[in-house]
């Protein structure tokens, strides 16, 4: 049976903060994609998430919290961390950070890690959420582990309906691409995932910041397959053959890009095509996050001469 997916009106929120407390799976909107949420103090519902996403018990989870305060309960925060967190949040910024030994978080959410990935989303329904459930909620997107993240809640219950107890509609998300992530838990920070808050924007308030380090992940979207939809992608596609090209932004709009990508590719991912093919978007700012989530959906594929016929009318 396929979950019920309802307006997020505050009597839908409220009911989704019960369930959320008595142990069930909730989907939400975020400023981000949508996510799988589940009380984070609750070891029995954080298993519930990696069992309905098929997700490598590895691979940690990112923990939702209305703002700093509730973050600094569950996380040791340092200068650094507070100026960021009061730059960027509640916003599309998660912080990987020490976790408190008394934070009474699951610790299934770190996957066995000493660290946390933390954020305060600035959606108004996430917020809402997290503030009338009162707890902290570890949500990763809501989609099947590996696959095309959901930015519309008809994307989730196509996905994960019958896994969900609640989906939450608040329309499409704006920014569409997952959280950047950075790494505060050693001396320098790392960029473990690019996104709408820039390499650009944290390298003028802290300086140098470091490459993600080899060995087990700290933080979502670090497994080389990943965002992956069935057909194969191609990258790079620099010569308009008929139906080579996957429209995000006809104006080169790069948030628009961002938007559109993950909606574009699951648009795109059915059987009367044979591949997707990407042309090429700049590596700075937003566009390095998209051209993240191309390579990782792009990973498994081999690159070749893979196409697919073009639609009517461009897709922007």
């Amino acid at each position: 049976m396929s979950a019920t997916t309802v307006p997020a009106s505050p009597e839908a929120i409220e009911r989704a903060a019960q369930l959320l407390r008595a142990g069930e799976l909730v989907a939400f909107p975020t400023e981000t994609v949508y996510g799988l949420g589940a009380n984070a103090m609750s070891e029995r519902s954080v298993a519930a998430i990696f069992s309905a996403k098929g997700r490598p018990r590895f691979n940690p989870l990112i923990v939702h919290v209305p703002g700093l305060a509730a973050a600094e309960a569950l996380a040791e925060f340092d200068a650094r961390a507070r100026r960021i967190a009061a730059q960027f949040w509640p916003g599309p910024l998660t912080l990987v950070l020490r976790r408190r030994s008394d934070s009474g978080l699951s610790l299934l959410a770190s996957a066995g890690l000493d660290t946390v990935a933390i954020r305060a989303p600035a959606h108004p329904v996430a917020q809402a959420l997290l503030r009338v459930s009162e707890r902290p909620v570890a949500a990763p997107s809501a989609n099947r582990s590996g696959r095309v993240s959901p930015t519309e809640a008809a994307h989730v219950a196509e996905e994960l309906g019958e896994q969900v107890a609640l989906i939450l509609d608040g329309g499409p998300t704006p920014v569409g691409l997952e959280s950047t992530v950075l790494d505060l838990s050693d001396e320098t920070p790392a960029l473990l995932r690019p996104g709408a808050v820039t390499l650009e924007h944290l390298t003028e308030l802290l300086g140098l910041i470091a490459a993600p380090a080899s060995g087990r992940p700290k933080a979502p979207g670090m497994l080389a397959s990943h965002y992956a939809p069935a057909l194969p992608v191609r990258l790079a596609a620099t010569q308009a053959r008929p139906g080579e090209a996957l429209w995000l932004s006809c104006s080169g709009d790069l948030a628009e890009a961002a938007a559109n990508l993950f909606a574009m590719l699951r648009r795109l991912d059915r059987p009367s095509f044979t591949g997707i093919a990407v042309m090429p978007i700049p590596e700075h700012g937003l566009g390095r996050a998209i051209n993240d989530r191309l390579r990782h959906a792009a990973a498994p594929r081999e690159v070749g001469e893979i196409c697919f016929p073009a639609p009517s009318t461009p897709t922007k």
